[in-house]
């Protein structure tokens, strides 16, 4: 099969979270909705569309949600919920094609160059699976068509919201070449800072560069932006996608100065890493701890054994170790977070993905 001959769909459901509560709650449709913490030092989960147009965006602080959009309306998450009509999605999906490979609750590539139902377009699988979900649960999804997974997402984006889009082999170069690099997925702002400086602000800008000099400047990275700017990718839509890290973290309501106290909020971190470990069957080598001051820089420090952390003990121990190394801390923390990665399965297998904490 040459590169050109695989059907592949993005389905993107648009807005989830705060749809799933628009839907839910008849009096919050229309409405500008945050899924989050209205708190001060809240954090927004996800945005409705209403919302959107105020400039509020996921991963945003709540008070400046607030400020840019006075009537904003804030909901608390129902992660059960979501991931109840996640699952129902993916039913939906599994009615087309055995080969899934979600990326989120929300969020999933599917290779339909065979599928179930014999459907010879894949533009017209799209529209049935789009339809299905509208059908079943309400909701609208976006879907991007293309013959690569980078291409699929690329359009998925292109008509959102309740939309879709097909970039066909005769399209797909040309579509790359007059791309911004920011909006390449993948490529975040610091990349894309450091891309404009090198005077690269297109897809032809980057095609135009040699695999040396991508590679020379952007490192193992180089060479998959070299092909992307071709329009050419060739990782296949993986089912079962493996999970590689775990990890929960947590935002305070005041910042934290001294290390017992840190130390006590790491607790119920661990013991959320830990639950899902025990849950999944699966152990990791690798702990990562993150650290957010109140000016919002972040670091991390990671410490790797030789054997997987077998217990949560271990992981506490790990965690609170690389912790200490780092007091005293230069300014008030915001946040920690505890990670565990490099997973692996109780039959030595890496483990399979599962759901987000």
């Amino acid at each position: 099969m040459t590169g050109h001959d695989r059907k592949i769909i993005h389905v993107d459901m648009d807005a989830f979270y705060a749809s799933v509560e628009q839907r839910d709650d008849p009096n919050l449709r229309g409405k500008p909705v945050a899924v989050g913490g209205s708190r001060e030092r809240g954090v927004v989960a996800a945005a409705s569309y209403e919302a959107r147009k105020f400039g509020v965006r996921s991963a945003m602080p709540s008070v400046t949600a607030k400020r840019q959009c006075p009537d904003l309306i804030f909901v608390k998450p129902r992660f059960e919920v979501y991931k109840v009509v996640s699952q129902q999605i993916r039913n939906i999906f599994a009615e087309h094609t055995p080969i899934i490979e979600p990326l989120s609750l929300d969020e999933a590539y599917l290779d339909v160059t065979e599928n179930l139902q014999n459907i010879p377009l894949a533009r017209d699988i799209a529209l049935a699976i789009r339809s299905k979900i509208k059908e079943v649960t309400g909701l609208n999804a976006s879907a991007g068509i293309s013959y690569n997974k980078f291409l699929a997402k690329l359009a998925a984006d292109h008509r959102k919201p309740n939309g879709q889009y097909v970039i066909t082999p005769e399209m797909g170069p040309a579509f790359v070449e007059s791309l911004a690099v920011g909006k390449f997925h993948g490529i975040g702002p610091a990349t894309s800072a450091k891309m404009n400086s090198l005077g690269l602000h297109t897809g032809l800008d980057m095609k135009n560069q040699t695999p040396e000099f991508m590679q020379a400047n952007f490192g193992k990275a180089g060479a998959y932006y070299y092909w992307i700017s071709r329009g050419i990718d060739h990782r296949e839509v993986r089912a079962n996608r493996i999970r590689k890290s775990v990890g929960a973290e947590n935002t305070f309501a005041s910042d934290l100065i001294d290390f017992d106290s840190m130390v006590a909020e790491l607790q119920t971190l661990i013991d959320k890493v830990w639950r899902h470990c025990e849950d999944k069957g699966s152990r990791g080598r690798t702990v990562t701890l993150k650290v957010k001051f109140n000016d919002f820089e972040i670091i991390t420090r990671s410490r790797s054994s030789a054997v997987v952390v077998s217990s949560r003990g271990d992981l506490e121990r790990l965690s609170i170790a690389l912790l200490k190394n780092e007091m005293p801390l230069p300014k008030p923390v915001r946040l920690l977070g505890v990670s565990l990665s490099s997973l692996q399965g109780d039959d030595g297998k890496e483990s399979q993905l599962g759901l987000p904490i």
